[in-house]
């Protein structure tokens, strides 16, 4: 039964912080629920922008590059130029499947829980500075943003994703 249970009520996420929990919850249950839709997800409506939203590729690729951003931030770092490219680069089409995008994006997220593992508590309210602006805002405030903001665009993406797989006639 702890299967089906959303990932929250299954209980605290090993080594991660008390106060850190729900962000781990709302990570893991973010690549549960991408996962599950986009196991065969058609590699022609990828890039396919129905209502001129953002595309399922738009979407896998920004959440994978924000978690990795927003916890770059927590650690009280710069982004990288490698970083600084893939955010310029999000939204354009690639030769990568779905599946490899939901792959990079499963994969930021086992580097953010892993950074969670290792924030000690109380950290929680240290100042952090955002973007080159250094907009003030504090590690659990990037922390819980980076957790709301993925929630947000997975619920974007399964839209789309169920949209673009609905308007398919049978045999296409």
């Amino acid at each position: 039964m702890a299967d089906t249970l959303e990932v929250w009520l299954r209980g605290p996420v090993p080594a991660i912080p008390a106060l850190f929990q729900p962000v781990a919850h709302a990570l893991l249950q973010a690549r549960e629920e991408a996962t599950s839709l986009l196991a065969d997800f058609p590699a022609d409506l990828l890039w396919e922008r129905p209502a001129d939203v953002a595309s399922v590729g738009f979407h896998l690729q920004h959440l994978a590059g924000v978690l990795s951003r927003l916890f770059t931030y927590a650690r009280a770092e710069a982004l990288t130029p490698k970083q600084l490219q893939a955010l310029r680069a999000e939204g354009q089409p690639t030769s990568a499947t779905a599946t490899e995008l939901l792959g990079q994006f499963s994969e930021q997220v086992d580097k953010a829980l892993e950074q969670l593992r290792h924030t000690p508590e109380h950290t929680a309210t240290e100042p952090r500075g955002v973007g080159r602006a250094q907009v003030p805002s504090t590690v659990l405030g990037l922390l819980f943003h980076a957790a709301e903001h993925t929630q947000r665009h997975v619920g974007q993406l399964l839209v789309t994703a169920r949209v673009l797989q609905a308007s398919r006639t049978p045999g296409q």
